[in-house]
């Protein structure tokens, strides 16, 4: 065999590794992609599920708290305001809106002991705390993939496929910090 035979043999070795490997990481990227997108589906069940719960909690302590029509209005407010939402970003921060909504809400009915013994209120407790630890499990896989998707979008040589291809960082759904912070104000 002659050099130039075997620069040429090499050469196309070479790019058949490199087509390869393009393929590879651009299906790498769908995978993840589609991934993310089952995680927040997950997760948007579990946050319908509560969506869903809550007129019957805000009629429940409506019933029981009429002059607390402030803190119900808020909770109301902040469910119609995720409805709403048009992007995902904004959908995770009225989620995050409505979470602290709903936690001025059950800070409110510690103050009626008639309520906190009302066997539908406490029903209705047990249930948003049980689909509140779904939405928590699902927010984790959520960003677990999310994070695996982000670092895959910026790590070198994956960074030029997603480049090429449009693969864009996907948002964390995580809490507001400072909202989770402060104490919930209760006033009469």
């Amino acid at each position: 065999m002659s050099a130039g035979t075997i620069i040429l043999i090499v050469i196309a070795v070479i790019v058949v590794i490199l087509i390869l490997w393009f393929i590879g990481a651009y299906n790498g990227f769908v995978k993840l992609k589609n991934r993310v997108e089952e995680a927040f589906a997950t997760m948007d069940v579990y946050l319908k599920k509560r969506f869903d719960l809550i007129p019957n909690l805000v009629e429940t302590v409506k019933g029981y708290a009429a002059h607390e029509a402030t803190t119900l209005q808020n909770v109301v407010e902040a469910r119609k305001m995720t409805q709403t939402a048009s992007t995902v970003e904004e959908k995770l921060a009225n989620e995050n809106a409505l979470t602290g909504a709903l936690k001025t809400l059950f800070a409110v009915a510690e103050n009626y002991p008639d309520l906190k013994a009302n066997q539908n209120f406490l029903d209705l407790q047990n249930q948003l705390k049980g689909i509140e630890d779904d939405i928590a499990n699902s927010r984790k896989f959520y960003n677990a993939n999310v994070r695996e998707y982000n670092t895959k979008t910026e790590v070198f040589p994956s960074n030029i496929i997603a480049g090429m291809f449009h693969f864009e960082r996907k948002p964390m759904f995580e809490v507001d910090a400072e909202e989770e912070r402060q104490n919930v104000n209760v006033q009469f």
